[in-house]
């Protein structure tokens, strides 16, 4: 996505005809729609817009690496258990008021992916990922808007830090690597898509 969305796709090292570039096109339709839909600014104009959104980001992240064990991508991606999103959401949330007893009961998401194989989980992944890159350019609107910080309420837009680049880069040689045949990058596109699609519709989503 652009300056003012939840996920960027984008990257100067991608290949025009690597795995990773191919999802990046697949996807970007979806990518578009999602964009159109969501209202960062709007979303990160209060704290109280800001610890919503974080708690929908919660609800399907949690759903999603449920069904994702730890050990996925076996040897492929061996540091994926350091990008699981939903520590950071977690933190995020008890700096911004919520009890943990109280996070863990927050809605999740039921309309989820299929994610049969490491390919699908690679597409599925990716789009995660890309949030991480796209939550460094939303970083400072939410410092000078609302006084967070990557200690304190922005955890999950700061994700790596100042390793964002190096791990983004490292996600798409894993899965180039994996996804060498047309089969798996079919399944990592599909798996991205229907990803998408239900972040779209969860986010967009009027809680009950």
């Amino acid at each position: 996505m652009t300056r003012d969305s939840t996920v960027a796709l984008t990257s100067p090292a991608e290949s025009t005809s690597s795995a990773i570039a191919a999802l990046r096109t697949a996807t970007w339709p979806s990518h578009q729609r999602m964009e159109k839909r969501i209202d960062v600014k709007s979303r990160f104009a209060t704290l109280d817009a800001y610890r919503s959104h974080l708690a929908r980001l919660w609800g399907i992240c949690a759903a999603i690496e449920a069904r994702l064990p730890a050990d996925v991508f076996g040897a492929a991606l061996p540091d994926y258990p350091a990008r699981r999103k939903l520590p950071l959401l977690s933190l995020d949330l008890v700096d911004l008021g919520l009890r943990l007893d109280a996070i863990r009961v927050l809605p999740r998401c039921a309309a989820l992916p299929d994610l049969p194989t490491p390919a699908a989980a690679f597409g599925c992944v990716y789009v995660f990922e890309g949030a991480s890159l796209g939550g460094r350019t939303l970083l400072p609107l939410v410092e000078a808007r609302l006084g967070l910080t990557p200690a304190h309420g922005a955890r999950f837009l700061a994700s790596y830090g100042d390793a964002v680049n190096a791990m983004w880069a490292r996600f798409g040689a894993a899965l180039d690597a994996w996804c060498r045949d047309e089969d798996r990058r079919r399944q990592a596109q599909s798996a991205a898509i229907a990803t998408f699609e239900a972040l779209e519709a969860w986010l967009c989503a009027v809680p009950a």
